[in-house]
């Protein structure tokens, strides 16, 4: 019941900067840490940054200086502003959210759900 939309994605050439979004619903109560990470082809998941309900914010060292993440508690939404792209940027960036508390229409009490994940946006950094 809870869903994580990423946009934003597409092409960009090298140095050039790039914002991506998510946006959680599902009658949300409450969000915990949210977090950005990436998979470039051929390679594993990686973390490349998060943000705690008060700012708190953590960075993969690749991205540290390029890119910010921010997040809009009202509105359910964090954001990656990603500076100074290189083509080693290039993956799917996936939007998670570690707890989210929220009111199901179904049933009459707060829940919460775990490691939720967005369908991921894909970044190319290409000439």
């Amino acid at each position: 019941q809870v869903q994580l939309v990423e946009s934003g994605g597409g092409l960009v050439q090298p140095g050039g900067s790039m914002r991506l979004s998510c946006v959680a619903s599902g009658n949300i109560i409450r969000i915990y840490t949210m977090g950005w990470y990436r998979r470039a082809p051929g390679q594993q998941r990686e973390l490349v940054a998060t943000i705690t309900e008060d700012d708190t914010t953590t960075y993969v060292d690749s991205v540290k200086g390029r890119f910010t993440i921010s997040r809009d508690n009202a509105k359910n939404t964090v954001h990656l502003q990603m500076n100074n792209l290189k083509p080693e940027d290039t993956a799917d960036y996936y939007c998670n959210a570690d707890k989210v508390e929220f009111l199901p229409t179904t049933i009459g009490h707060i829940t919460s759900s775990f490691d939720t994940w967005g369908q991921g946006t894909q970044v190319t950094v290409s000439a």
